[in-house]
This record gives C-alpha cells, structure tokens and sequence, in this order.
C-alpha cells in the first residue's frame, strides 16, 4: 500500500515537472496573467466554468479573486457560474444541460470579460458552447485541459493543456497553475 501511495505522489510530480520543462505552456500562463489583469482594470469580470471536480476548482479560483489570496486587498469581480443551483436546474430540465454556461454568458457576459473553462478532456460540450457565445460577445477565452486541448482547443484564445491524461494528475496541475495565475494578478494588479 505504502509502494501505491509513492507512485501516486510520484506520478503527482512527474506531471509537474513536465509543466515546469514546457516553454510555451508556461509562456501561456504569463500571457493569462496580463490579460486577466487588463480585463481587471479596464473594469470587466472573470467568469469559471467546469463540471464536476473541475466546477469545484472554477469556484476555488473564481474565490481566490473575489475573496483574497495572499494580501488583504479589495474584491475583484470573479464568479463561479454554476453556483445559482436554481438556475442551473431550471436550464438543464427546461433546455440542456449543455446549455447551462452559454446562456448566462448570453445574460451576463461583456465584450472584454474573460471566461475560463476548465475541463480535463477538453470536449465539455457545456464549456464549448459557452466559449462559442464567448467569442461573440468579444470575451477572452482560457481553457484548462489535459494534454490534447480537447475541441475546446479550436475555441480557446490561451490554453493550459497539461500534459497528461489522467483526470487527478490534470485537476491538481490545473490548481497549480490557478494558483500561480491568482497569486500573481493579485501582485500585478495590487502592486
């Protein structure tokens, strides 16, 4: 039992490490952390999405914003868009479940927001459509995926494709990155 715990966590950082060696990924997460700082001071929002486990990482990291991170500073405007239960029942039994995101882009969503979408396989069909009414509407879209982007790939104007393909391995690098991406906007922004 002991030898599995060593592996998981081995395998844990293997991915990481491979995060760290990849150039262009992590010139993507500079190129988010300027853009979300932009969107924040030009007045926009940052919008999350996800489904399961990656809807609970959505609302860690839209609370990091809206909450704090490292300093006692003033709220940034960021939300977790599957958090009004009642909406998302009423859209998913009345319409689709995989409208849920795309319609309250349509409501809420302003050219220069930026929405990001966070999906280990990258074909969320929920995220991809709510990317489609991203674009346009003149939002930034950042996708949070494993290694092959998924179809989000082709919607996305920055993407964080760890590579990997195992699901745990892809959400604990996608908070990595996401904390890495709050910590340092809040520095930016705040600075």
């Amino acid at each position: 039992m002991l030898d599995k715990v060593k592996n998981i966590v081995q395998a844990s950082i293997t991915v990481k490490q491979d995060v760290l060696q990849n150039e262009e990924l992590l010139t993507t997460v500079k190129e988010c952390i300027a853009v979300i700082v932009h969107a924040f001071k030009n007045g926009n929002k940052v919008l999350f999405c996800g489904n399961g486990g990656s809807a609970a990482d959505a609302q860690h990291l839209a609370a990091e914003f809206s909450g704090r991170f490292y300093t006692d500073r003033d709220a940034l405007p960021a939300e977790a868009l599957h958090c009004n239960t009642s909406y998302l029942t009423a859209v998913a039994n009345d319409y689709s479940y995989d409208v849920i995101y795309s319609r309250l882009i349509k409501g809420i969503g302003n050219k220069g927001d930026v929405l990001i979408g966070l999906s280990t396989s990258g074909n969320s069909k929920n995220i991809y459509n709510a990317f489609e009414v991203a674009k346009e509407k003149g939002m930034t879209t950042i996708a949070f995926t494993g290694a092959s982007g998924g179809t989000m790939k082709a919607l996305s104007d920055f993407l964080i494709n760890v590579p990997s393909t195992d699901t745990p391995r892809i959400q604990e690098s996608h908070i990595m990155l996401g904390h890495i991406i709050c910590q340092l906007v809040e520095a930016e922004y705040f600075g």
